[in-house]
């Protein structure tokens, strides 16, 4: 699926003296804020991260109440989808109008009836809603059904995407995969490379700038 990128990430993660015996459950606490919430620094949802601690020296900031600074290289595992990208998503709701999907478990995302191929006739079944393909007898949609859709934009603050089931390349994925050979998509996964710097108090992202990359990570973990 697209949508999907790992930034290379150098951080500083300040953590209170309180925490000095702790270091790396603190520096885990910290970068759990940033988890499921859009990062314009990033340009994506941070989805999950694998961080392995520079320096095991930290250095403390003056001040009233003075934090220990603790380098980090992470790779985050970002959601960043963009228009006339491929996503895919499990359908959780169908009227004559409207489908509504989920994608990767947190995102939802709906396609409007403007945004359905004519193909698709809405029809009843069994009292259950659906659409069924005119030309191809069995490619139906439903509750349940696994489905590429094309993005039209993507609400950074709700995380919510409006898709599009315009294009003969969108569907059920279980019906493409078996047709791959009339509907030939290659899953573009582009991948760019990102270095930033990201200084955090309290969950608070203070000063950052970076670049971007994709690649796939699913722990959360820091390495020493």
């Amino acid at each position: 699926m697209e949508g999907l990128k790992v930034s290379d990430a150098n951080l500083v993660v300040y953590v209170h003296p309180s925490k000095s015996n702790k270091v790396p459950q603190a520096v885990l606490r910290e970068l759990s804020s940033l988890l499921f919430r859009f990062n314009e620094s990033f340009d994506g949802v941070v989805l999950a991260y694998d961080v392995q601690i520079q320096d095991k020296i930290a250095k403390i900031l003056p001040g009233f109440h003075p934090y220990f600074g603790v380098k980090l290289k992470a790779k985050l595992l970002l959601f960043a989808p963009k228009p006339n990208m491929l996503l895919v998503g499990k359908l959780v709701k169908l009227t004559e109008r409207s489908i509504h999907v989920i994608v990767l478990g947190f995102s939802s995302a709906i396609i409007t009836g403007e945004d359905i191929r004519e193909d698709f006739n809405h029809k009843i079944k069994h009292g259950d809603e659906l659409f069924a393909s005119r030309s191809q007898k069995r490619h139906v949609i439903k509750v349940g059904t696994v489905i590429r859709f094309l993005v039209k934009s993507f609400d950074e603050e709700r995380l919510h995407v409006s898709g599009s089931l315009l294009p003969a390349n969108t569907g059920s994925i279980r019906w493409l995969a078996r047709h791959s050979e009339d509907f030939s998509v290659s899953d573009r996964s582009t991948r760019k490379r990102s270095e930033s710097e990201q200084e955090l108090v309290g969950g608070e992202i203070y000063s950052l700038n970076n670049d971007h990359q994709i690649k796939k990570s699913k722990k959360h973990r820091i390495r020493e």
